[in-house]
């Protein structure tokens, strides 16, 4: 059923001191949270009235004869293509509005395209297991702009920094590579291996660019904080903040950690075993915060996987930076976990007590199907509801039955995420989803090749 329309929320003033006081409502508009300083801050409504009216009926299917499965979406910035990341070796291209066809690169790998990234508005990047990187201009696809060469095994995952310009990629050889574009030659492209880790899955750049999260197949969760992408990290060079769960119920770092993912530590420092003290003695602690690029392990928590360990198989920032959302399958691969992990800043309460960034505020089992492939979910534009694939179709979940937002209803101990709107519309295991950027429209793609268009008609 549609989602039911709030009425608008009166102007917040001085006068009008909501409840908290002045100051409360001073600590509002630093975090952006009140109406005085976000006019679109209400449009949210009408959004989500509009996500809940969209009926199974009204997706549109694109689809071409040899493409395989869809591995993932990506809309351009302005929303005005959609891009299809294919497992035959192909890169599809829509108009989302009219639903038209634009493109095919038929051959835009040797190997399976697993994701696409745009630089900007006409500059896209392509990954593959073909161990390369694609650059593309929308203006001329009949030739790639370059190919970029620097990964010895399959290419998972492109991120862009905005601040530096610099593009970010890894791979299933366990290297994160930093690629300088804007100096790319017929003779190649200046790059240079940042980090590398055991069991890499996917790896994110938060929207400021100040951190970088990467997942693992043993269930771990790296932080490098205060992130310096001109600064390469050697084995052994970068300074450990602590390396410990979500909970205090285990530490990796003790030899009673149960489960397949303390087996050892998921960083090159030592094949000996889990980080250890006379690693973290190595970090140099800045006056008053944490050195650049420190590391920070964690074993997040996962509802019902305490003992039988997890892979984090997709990993996706919440557009405002406040919190990862992570999608988890058990080891024995008969549970599958949407979960949310709200971002706690600051230094440790004792300088010896164990640092911990996140904590679970919100997850939601999913259903069981497609094992050994990756399901790839996102957050809305505005951050408040979650796309994820379920089965044969889609479900819209949000934080609470309003769709609310994270920082306005952070509960106290996990709780479960709403199921907002199910869409099922294709005939195979949906394995990918995305929001557009501009439109109220979500994008589906699934195992046998099929993409949805989810959009509301009049």
């Amino acid at each position: 059923s549609a989602v039911g329309m709030e009425p608008a929320l009166a102007p917040v003033c001085p006068r009008a001191v909501p409840e908290g006081g002045l100051f409360g409502w001073l600590r509002g508009r630093c975090l952006g949270r009140s109406a005085a300083v976000d006019p679109a801050r209400d449009t949210f409504r009408a959004m989500t009235g509009l996500y809940g009216s969209i009926q199974p009926a009204d997706s549109v299917y694109l689809s071409t004869r040899t493409h395989g499965a869809v591995f993932n979406l990506e809309y351009s910035p302005d929303g005005s293509v959609l891009t299809v990341a294919c497992e035959q070796t192909e890169v599809l291209l829509f108009d989302p509005i009219s639903s038209k066809h634009i493109k095919t690169l038929s051959e835009a790998h040797e190997d399976c395209v697993n994701n696409i990234r745009f630089l900007d508005n006409r500059l896209f990047a392509t990954c593959s297991d073909d161990t390369t990187i694609a650059l593309w201009d929308l203006r001329k696809l009949n030739t790639k702009v370059c190919t970029l060469h620097g990964h010895t095994s399959w290419v998972k995952n492109i991120e862009y920094d905005t601040n530096t310009r610099l593009l970010v990629t890894s791979g299933f050889d366990g290297n994160v590579i930093i690629w300088d574009t804007n100096r790319c030659t017929e003779d190649g492209c200046p790059h240079k291996k940042f980090f590398h880790t055991r069991f890499l899955m996917r790896m994110r750049l938060t929207p400021d660019c100040s951190k970088m999260l990467i997942s693992t197949s043993s269930g771990y969760l790296l932080i490098l904080h205060d992130l310096d992408l001109n600064k390469s990290l050697e084995v052994g060079s970068y300074p450990i903040l602590r390396a410990r769960r979500t909970t205090p119920t285990s530490d990796i770092t003790s030899s009673g950690s149960s489960g397949p993912r303390a087996v050892s530590s998921p960083c090159h420092q030592s094949d000996s075993g889990p980080l250890s003290e006379k690693h973290m003695s190595r970090s140099s602690q800045r006056e008053g915060g944490s050195p650049r690029n420190s590391l920070e392990v964690l074993t997040p928590e996962v509802p019902g996987e305490r003992d039988r360990g997890n892979c984090i198989t997709s990993l996706q920032l919440h557009p405002k930076g406040w919190a990862t959302l992570l999608r988890c399958s058990s080891n024995t691969d008969d549970q599958e976990w949407t979960c949310v992990y709200e971002f706690q800043e600051g230094a440790p309460v004792r300088p010896v007590s164990p640092r911990c960034s996140l904590r679970l505020t919100h997850c939601i089992e999913e259903a069981n199907v497609g094992r050994g492939y990756i399901k790839e979910l996102c957050f809305s534009p505005d951050g408040r509801m979650i796309s994820s694939p379920h089965g044969f179709g889609i479900r819209l979940l949000g934080f609470d039955a309003r769709c609310s937002e994270l920082v306005d209803c952070l509960p106290k101990e996990a709780s479960p995420l709403k199921e907002i709107r199910s869409l099922y519309s294709h005939n195979d295991v949906v394995l990918t989803t995305k929001f557009s950027p501009t439109h109220c429209q979500i994008a589906s793609g699934c195992l046998s090749g099929r993409v949805s268009l989810y959009q509301p008609k009049f």
